[in-house]
């Protein structure tokens, strides 16, 4: 059997050996008679409700033990909320991928649906379920932690003092173009074809790449990169200072994981390329 034939950045034509999932409809209504598309949606909600569940008590029991301690490195540090925050998304994903993809933040459903990988549907759906997710996993972290959670800012995302908006913006984007290239690269198939020879797991990628950024950012923003992280800890919390700036922690990560799908889409597999060999293919008939 013949290979399929890419066409390459000299406009030549090459053999692959891998195959592209086709394009996912922009509306389909078929998805709402399928009881596999309400099981991701409760599969999304219930990770993220349990992301949100084990970093904010990480966040909140790391202040109170340093509130009014002499060790300054008192408690798991930055170090280890980071460690939680990116374990807790290897896990989670490890644990939903085969079920609905194991995206747990709306900024990741945004990137993928840009990319065409799901549908306009699932992705709103998608995103509703991790915000109510998330609000209800700081829930539980309230009601079990309540004569701690107010005292300690609730683990809420907020600029902080001494930087300006612009770095928090910048923070943001730059954090979320991070995790999500990393998601399109962990998951692509051609790096899956042309590196079968060295297993990875595709969510301690993505999991490491969250640590990581957590490290860098959250002396700036406490690290948002996941809007629906930060909507359910300032929806619980409720104060203004988890408002003030609350627009940075969906324009960030929305403008990163744009910028990410345009790059990885257009420049790394070469999209633009391949459509305009395409139209020239298709003039010469």
């Amino acid at each position: 059997m013949a290979k399929d034939m890419e066409v390459a950045e000299a406009g030549s034509f090459s053999a692959k050996d891998y195959h592209d999932p086709p394009p996912a409809p922009l509306f389909d209504a078929k998805e709402l008679t399928k009881w596999s598309f309400y099981r991701a949606l409760i599969a999304e909600f219930i990770a993220t409700l349990l992301f949100l569940y084990i970093t904010v008590l990480t966040v909140i029991g790391y202040k109170s033990q340093i509130d009014g301690s002499a060790d300054s490195c008192g408690g798991v540090g930055i170090l280890g909320i980071a460690l939680a925050f990116g374990g807790m998304i290897f896990v989670l994903v490890y644990c939903t991928a085969g079920i609905s993809g194991g995206h747990i933040n709306p900024a990741v459903t945004f990137g993928l649906f840009l990319a065409r990988k799901v549908s306009l549907i699932r992705a709103v759906m998608y995103m509703v379920a991790q915000c109510l997710g998330a609000i209800c996993g700081v829930g539980l972290v309230k009601a079990f932690q309540k004569s701690y959670y107010k005292k300690y800012g609730g683990g809420a995302n907020t600029l902080a003092d001494g930087f300006s908006i612009g770095t928090g913006l910048g923070a943001e984007i730059i954090g979320t173009f991070v995790l999500v290239y990393t998601v399109f690269s962990a998951t692509d198939p051609k790096r899956s074809a042309r590196d079968s020879h060295v297993p990875v797991l595709a969510p301690l990628p993505i999991g490491f790449a969250v640590f990581m950024v957590h490290l860098a950012t959250i002396p700036i923003t406490g690290t948002g990169i996941n809007p629906a992280r930060s909507l359910g800890a300032a929806v619980i919390y409720n104060q203004d200072k988890a408002w003030d700036h609350h627009w940075i922690f969906w324009v960030g990560p929305f403008a990163g994981a744009a910028i990410a799908a345009f790059y990885h889409q257009f420049i790394l597999r070469a999209g633009a390329v391949k459509a305009l060999g395409s139209f020239r293919s298709a003039q010469r008939f």
